[in-house]
């Protein structure tokens, strides 16, 4: 793998255990992993001029539902909320097949690129007409992100009770099945991972008590983590009270899923006690501020969460409930709502940046990532500070609050994604051509 030096960087948020600020510093990468920090450094590979730029870890995004680039701004779930919004996709979503799942997740990863994501998670809970988690592991290999799909299930369909309809639902003992299938076959726990397997149930409103149990088992006797949905807005909590006598938090501890192995999109509605769970298990949060605003969920007590202990990283959640998927938006978004929430000191931008980084990266289990130190793999977002967003600004390494809003380049494992503001690793244009022309299918079936 050839060596990158990226030269003397106007600002690096390393986002080390210290938190320190580096200026006109260079970065060397070498191997897939920073090789070394400092000024003056020497290298036979190809260099990066840095002078106008704040260098960062790369961001990570802790959830997502990759399928759902396919189904942005669909009319009937536009001003809708949460149970309305997934009645009027369910019927859309079971007519996909391993083409959307593929052509979805390859336009939705470089979205996050773009934005500066060098690493995501993804929820795919719905397996249509032959479709399977490696079609989207497939195209996270073609962009080129450092990829954690999860392996998601519905079990229980409109017949018993469910929101969706039977056609998207599964047998449980096969969903097990599958997932160690694709544990086996996909999963590395190896340092520099480019690919880590999760076990993911949708929500415990489309699961049965067992298959939320047996997951939490399977995983742990594969050694890899646990995510789903959890008390994301009024209607969960009182789903939650309604069908099992208990709030979402107590739930989840009841059935093994707290721990550090563990991690729950959205929380929006956590209470105090809830939290204080979370703190002593070590359980992990995706806070998903537009997906939230977008579906009026609520604002979610990051400030509490992170006060308390909490790991806590961002989702730009699925691209229909958005309809975004910018990651360095969703910071801004977290920085502001919190303000709204607690005032204008509530949240610094370099907090929410940190959230959006090593924070994710915590989140995912990846020590090995989100932050910039000699020995942590070669994952850097690079923004280029000297145009018009930047423009005035006083404080250029503060650019959650001005800009810019996409990364000039982008390098995962020390190879390079994005150069000068565009994907490198495959033709994106012709990839939007073909996603236009399925989503147009899609409508015109609708």
């Amino acid at each position: 793998m050839p060596e990158i030096l990226i030269r003397n960087a106007q600002t690096v948020l390393t986002m080390d255990d210290a938190d320190s600020e580096l200026s006109a510093v260079d970065i060397r990468l070498k191997d897939g992993v920073i090789a070394g920090i400092g000024q003056g450094l020497q290298s036979t590979g190809e260099v990066i001029e840095a002078g106008n730029c704040v260098v960062t870890p790369g961001l990570v995004n802790t959830h997502h539902h990759l399928y759902q680039t396919l189904t942005r701004a669909v009319p009937g779930g536009q001003d809708a909320l949460l149970f309305g919004w997934l009645k009027t996709l369910y019927p859309i979503w079971s007519r996909f097949g391993p083409e959307e799942i593929f052509i979805s997740a390859q336009i939705g990863l470089a979205e996050l690129a773009l934005s500066g994501c060098t690493m995501s998670s993804d929820h795919l809970y719905l397996y249509p007409n032959g479709a399977r988690l490696e079609d989207t592991i497939h195209a996270a290999a073609e962009v080129g992100l450092r990829f954690h799909p999860t392996r998601g299930a519905m079990s229980i369909g409109e017949s018993a009770g469910g929101l969706p309809p039977d056609s998207l639902v599964e047998q449980e003992a096969a969903i097990l099945e599958d997932c160690i299938r694709v544990i086996d076959a996909f999963h590395d726990a190896s340092d520099g991972a480019m690919v880590r397997v999760g076990v993911a149930p949708c929500s415990p409103f489309s699961v049965s008590r067992e298959l939320m149990r047996d997951a939490a088992i399977l995983a742990r006797d594969k050694g890899v983590m646990l995510h789903t949905h959890l008390a994301e807005n009024d209607e969960d909590i009182a789903y939650s009270e309604a069908q099992f006598g208990c709030r979402p938090g107590q739930y989840a501890e009841d059935l093994g899923w707290t721990g550090d192995d563990v991690w729950h999109a959205h929380c929006v509605k956590l209470d105090g006690q809830e939290i204080d769970l979370f703190s002593k298990s070590r359980t992990g949060v995706a806070h998903c501020p537009c997906s939230n605003c977008r579906l009026g969920s609520g604002i979610a007590p990051v400030r509490a969460m992170h006060d308390a202990g909490v790991k806590v990283g961002l989702g730009v959640d699925g691209s229909a409930s958005n309809d975004a998927g910018s990651l360095v938006g969703e910071a801004r978004q977290a920085m502001l709502l919190q303000r709204v929430a607690k005032g204008a000191d509530a949240m610094s931008a370099r907090e929410a940046l940190r959230i959006a980084t090593r924070g994710g990266a915590e989140v995912l289990g990846r020590h090995d990532c989100g932050q910039i130190a000699v020995g942590k793999r070669g994952d850097v977002a690079i923004w280029d500070v000297s145009g018009i967003e930047s423009a005035g600004s006083w404080d250029k390494a503060a650019f959650l609050l001005a800009g810019p809003t996409r990364v000039r380049h982008l390098l995962v494992e020390g190879r390079q994604v994005v150069r000068d503001g565009e994907i490198v690793t495959f033709d994106l244009s012709q990839a939007i051509v073909k996603q236009n022309r399925l989503a147009l299918g899609l409508a015109e079936k609708s």
